[in-house]
Formats: structure tokens, sequence, C-alpha cells
């Protein structure tokens, strides 16, 4: 599988949204990271609705919408009608395999999030109803976290794991990537990176052409 970059919106300046994203699409990026927080699944609060919905009658980029949030299965057709892939948290209160499908019954790609404490083995028996995989390798809730390591052998596990099952699945990893960590996350089985400060930055094609190259 190709190395596919999925900036974070969060990291954007939100006055001047439109011009981010037309540099993020004219970089080359793969799809729009959102994630949005509920102050009570994880502890801070970030956007809704109303902003996805904005942002996807502004580009052609897929939206990869991210849900830090409490019983996300009672939000599923609402994001779905902007997302173009819907995740949610294992640890995060909705029936997993009940939520996965209705994700994909909405017409969405369903992915499953793990945060840092959470054991791959936990999620095994889910992958056949993901699309994708996100391995957090930072505590979720706020952005500039420094990476953690431990989330590259979850990344092997599933990757191993998936193989095992013959699935071929994105496993995207969210959390300090950056032009260290990056090569270390795809080298472990990482398809999808999402980068934030990294690549909003004066050398956003630069970034963007090397992370796309690992």
């Amino acid at each position: 599988m190709s190395v596919k970059l999925a900036p974070s919106v969060l990291t954007a300046d939100f006055l001047e949204l439109t011009a981010d994203i037309q540099a993020l699409e004219a970089a080359g990026v793969d799809m729009l990271h959102m994630d949005v927080m509920d102050g009570i699944f994880v502890p801070n609060i970030s956007f809704g609705m109303p902003l996805i919905r904005s942002v996807k009658r502004h580009t052609r980029l897929p939206l990869d919408v991210h849900l830090m949030i409490d019983r996300p299965h009672r939000y599923l057709a609402e994001f779905a009608e902007a997302a173009d892939i819907l995740g949610f948290h294992y640890e995060a209160g909705s029936d997993v395999a009940e939520t996965l499908k209705e994700i994909r019954r909405l017409g969405c790609k369903a992915c499953l999030t793990v945060k840092p404490c959470t054991a791959p083995e936990e999620i095994f028996e889910f992958l056949p109803l993901c699309d994708m995989v996100l391995v957090m390798s930072v505590e979720p809730g706020f952005g500039g976290q420094k990476f953690m390591p431990e989330a590259l052998d979850k990344l092997s596990a599933l990757r191993a794991e998936c193989q095992k099952q013959g699935l071929h699945i994105d496993l995207e990893v969210d959390g300090g990537i950056n032009g260290e960590t990056a090569p270390l996350a795809v080298k472990a089985g990482a398809t999808v990176l999402v980068a934030g400060s990294y690549v909003f930055s004066p050398e956003m094609q630069e970034r963007v052409e090397y992370l796309k190259s690992l």
C-alpha cells in the first residue's frame, strides 16, 4: 500500500481555512483529517457539523472524520452526511461491531480508533468490519504532543493480524508525526499519516512530498 497523507484541519488557521485547504490540495495531500472533540470523551472541544459541512462544500478532498466523542453511535447519521471516512473510539461507549456496521450502512468507510492504553489484541475481532484502523500515538485531545514509540509495536501487531486474516485495510497513525517519526510508523505498517504542525509550515510542499514518498 502506498502512503497517504491526511493533514489535521485542527492545525489550520480557521480564519484562513479556504486558503489553507487550497494549499493542501495544491501540495497533493490525499484527504483532510477532521478531529471532532466534545469535552467529555476528551478534555478539549473543537468543532462539529457546521464546520465539516462548510469544508465539504469547498474541497474535492475526502474527509476523514475522527469522532473523539462520548457514545458516538448517537451522531453517526449526522456526520455521515459529510464524511467519507467516519471513525470512532473503541473506548467511547458504543457497541463496536454495531457501530462499524452502521457506518458502512450509511455509506462511509468505517474506521476504529484506539487510544495508547488499548492493546491491539482487543480489537482483532473487529478488523473484518473495518476499512481503516487509527492508532493514536499521543493521548487524544490536544495537538502538539510528543510521539509515543509504543505505537510502533501496536501498528506492527495490527498489520500482522490483518495479514493473518487476509485483510487489506489501511492503518492510520495520529500524533507527533514529523520527519523523524513518520518513517518509523510506515516501517511498522502505517499507510495513512495524520500530521498537523509538521505540514502546516512554509515548507508544506516539500514536507508533503517527503511524507508521501515514504
